[in-house]
């Protein structure tokens, strides 16, 4: 089934931390001259950027429907999370693999690398911290699915951008630690460049699988398919209809799904036995998915929703 939301503290401890992280790291690169450190300053700021807008966008996904958005603000979360698979790119991707390409021009020697290897290291505690209480969380909500299978099936994106980020600072952290190290230990400053364009790429690399998942949801999906083949059970059982054809499901928000769904009702009824019908159906669907919201239930044959399927 799909998964829950993240809950929101999950974020804050994810915002605290890299807030106070990229404080440290700029100050790191300032003091040492680090390439790899700058970048991994500005990683931790557009993860902290990013929290921010997820925040924002959980907060307006829950406003209740109106009048101009009848279905609710799901869809904000889906539009900001977007904007922050874009930050990654934008600000993230390309400032490190700028920083790395401009020390690569006029490398300079590291100063005071103790320095970086100790934020580093405090750096990897934190996030790995806040990576685990990503993980434990995002385990607990998936369910029965792989790992990935339940990334690509989510329909909230806070359920995977925060482990996704916290995954790649930790790598980041590693790339960092690596180049210092190398560049260091051969008198090789230009490869603190390097290590700067790597964790660009890194970064890169996870905006593009983000912005995939986020562009999906955010131009409208179908819900999952369990919840779908329950519709359809819920529909077959009830004794007064006798075909249902089928039914199309759109994620509007993490927690709402609109659904419409065609079915035949036996020949003789009247329509208060066909209204009390789909009443019937409805009230069993919301019980067992609360996130179907809104369930449009029209009486069609066979052959008209073949037809019109096939237009």
């Amino acid at each position: 089934m799909p998964t829950q939301a993240l809950p929101r503290k999950v974020i804050y401890a994810a915002l605290g931390g890299d807030l106070a992280i990229a404080s440290i790291k700029f100050t790191a690169s300032t003091f040492t001259g680090s390439s790899a450190m700058l970048s991994e300053g500005v990683h931790s700021l557009v993860d902290s950027v990013n929290e921010l807008l997820l925040l924002y966008g959980t907060r307006r996904a829950s406003k209740p429907p109106d009048s101009s958005h009848p279905f609710g603000y799901g869809r904000e979360l889906y539009f900001w999370s977007f904007i922050v698979a874009l930050l990654v790119l934008g600000l993230g991707a390309g400032i490190s693999i700028y920083e790395g390409i401009t020390h690569l021009l006029t490398p300079a020697p590291l100063k005071k690398v103790l320095i970086n290897y100790l934020v580093l290291a405090g750096a990897f505690v934190c996030e790995a911290a806040s990576w685990w209480v990503a993980f434990k969380s995002f385990r607990s909500t998936k369910g029965d699915q792989g790992y990935f299978a339940a990334f690509l099936a989510s329909k909230d994106p806070s359920t995977f951008i925060v482990l996704f980020e916290d995954s790649a600072a930790i790598l980041g952290l590693v790339i960092a630690g690596t180049g210092i190290a190398l560049a260091q230990a051969l008198n090789a400053p230009w490869i603190d460049g390097i290590a700067s364009i790597f964790i660009g790429l890194l970064l890169a690399v996870s905006s593009i699988l983000l912005a995939r998942e986020t562009k999906g949801l955010l131009i409208g999906e179908a819900a999952h398919p369990k919840v779908r083949e329950s519709i359809l059970r819920i529909a077959r059982e009830d004794p007064d209809v006798c075909g249902v054809n089928g039914v199309l499901t759109v994620q509007m928000g993490p927690s709402q799904v609109v659904a419409a769904l065609s079915a035949e009702f036996l020949d003789g009824l009247s329509t208060g036995q066909i209204e009390r019908c789909v009443a019937r159906i409805e009230a069993t669907i919301k019980r067992a998915h609360p996130d179907v919201r809104t369930l449009f239930v029209k009486p069609q044959t066979g052959e008209t929703w073949r037809r019109q399927a096939a237009e």
